[in-house]
């Protein structure tokens, strides 16, 4: 098999090789190559060197550091965006070798399990078409990498920043910390016993038990509240500043509080579809939460010690129980899955078909959403009915995940451990 590194640098090529077909297609074809939200991002670093905001431009919802990253859109190349979204592509794939890699994961397998994401058509197309969900992807990895390489204040600092850039990663916070605990950073005391002798522990055991480990503050869990709450606070105090209210509304209460009633693969499509008129659809809006806190809560707790796990599966509830539901965020987990794929007890046949219902899924709603948006027949009912096969397809694939996960807890006596290949 050839190296990791001359994987990478194919990945790099192709991408950047499909960068510059979609020059060619959006000139010479009627369909254009390039996302959408890619003119969004460049409208607005355009708005900001004529020094006006870039929620200027309608449908501007993110934080104005994106728009500032793609000033080099308009001075110098229309593609610098592209590049960057490729190069971070590119440099997850990295990431999760070397994290792999950290846990003492064979080489070959740490490779293989790579390749799931330098070569997975979906990130490939999605960052050569201009879209920056591969900032996210890098963000988190390296808020991960940290952690593993006990950087407590690294990891907030990159988690701050993701939450900023996007505010689903807020949900990794809960685990994070509770991964912080004694295994994580021991800090003993000395205590003396009643015949005399000193004793070192890190709690009381009997007095606090197993709530304390998971839950009390300490040194480490400190520096990480502190750090990434500082972090994120900072950067959205310097956005009100420069933008006002405006940027907080668009880049932070609007995915609160939105009221999206385009077709999506959510379940809750038709539904806020129908309510979308009543006075008290915004109650509708947020009850729909609910399921997804209550299964982020118990699978924190779960699997606080195996974190990248757990964060996986965060994201997964996350995206498969969100009000909105679109392919891009099919990356969110994606690129957390080549961390999980060394640690699953799975038949290959099983996993295939497994994939092979997923793809499943999502070609019967594309069927339905293709028909509504380019033959103009109502096909609402029929998304809907494919949005509810498609949620059922993800919790089988979760509930399998689930069973066929071998779970090793991420440290131990502040040592990082091993995926067990070796035991």
């Amino acid at each position: 098999m050839w190296s990791f590194e001359n994987s990478v640098l194919i990945a790099l090529v192709v991408r950047f090789g499909l960068v510059l077909y979609g020059e060619w297609q959006d000139r010479a074809m009627t369909v254009p190559y390039t996302d959408v939200d890619y003119h969004v991002f460049t409208d607005a670093a355009r708005y900001i060197t004529q020094g006006e905001s870039p929620y200027n431009r309608a449908t501007y919802r993110y934080t104005p550091l994106l728009a500032w990253l793609l000033i080099p859109n308009i001075y110098i190349l229309p593609i610098f965006g592209k590049m960057i979204f490729v190069l971070c592509d590119v440099a997850s794939g990295y990431l999760i070798y070397k994290l792999l890699r950290l846990r003492q994961c064979p080489k070959q397998t740490a490779h293989i399990s790579s390749l799931f994401w330098l070569f997975n058509p979906l990130p490939m197309a999605v960052s050569s078409r201009g879209n920056a969900e591969s900032i996210m992807a890098v963000l988190v990895l390296l808020s991960l990498h940290a952690l593993m390489t006990r950087k407590t204040k690294t990891a907030a600092f990159w988690l701050g920043l993701a939450v900023h850039m996007k505010i689903y990663p807020i949900t990794y916070c809960v685990p994070m910390y509770m991964l912080l605990d004694s295994d994580y950073k021991c800090k003993t005391k000395l205590k003396k016993s009643k015949d005399g002798i000193k004793n070192a522990s890190v709690y009381d055991e009997d007095k606090h038990g197993i709530l304390v480990q998971t839950l009390w503050y300490n040194k480490s869990r400190f520096q990480f509240v502190l750090v990434a709450s500082l972090t994120f606070a900072v950067l959205t105090a310097l956005t009100y500043h420069w933008y006002g209210f405006k940027a907080i509304e668009e880049t932070y209460l609007y995915h609160i509080t939105r009221k999206d009633i385009r077709h999506n693969f959510s379940v809750y499509f038709y539904m806020l579809y129908l309510n979308a008129e009543w006075k008290y659809a915004w109650i509708l809006g947020l009850a729909v939460f609910v399921p997804q806190l209550l299964i982020l809560i118990t699978t924190s707790f779960k699997y606080r010690q195996d974190i990248a796990f757990c964060c996986f599966v965060h994201t997964f509830v996350f995206v498969t129980f969100n009000k909105v539901c679109t392919s891009q965020y099919f990356l969110w987990y994606l690129c957390l899955l080549p961390l999980i794929l060394p640690t699953l007890k799975m038949r290959i046949r099983s996993a295939l078909f497994l994939i092979a219902l997923w793809f499943l899924g999502q070609a019967l709603w594309l069927q339905a959403a293709y028909f509504l948006e380019f033959e103009g027949q109502n096909t609402f009912l029929y998304i809907w009915a494919a949005g509810i096969v498609f949620f059922a397809i993800n919790i089988l694939i979760l509930v399998r995940l689930f069973r066929c996960h071998l779970m090793f807890p991420m440290f131990r006596n502040e040592k990082l451990t091993t995926l067990g290949f070796n035991q």
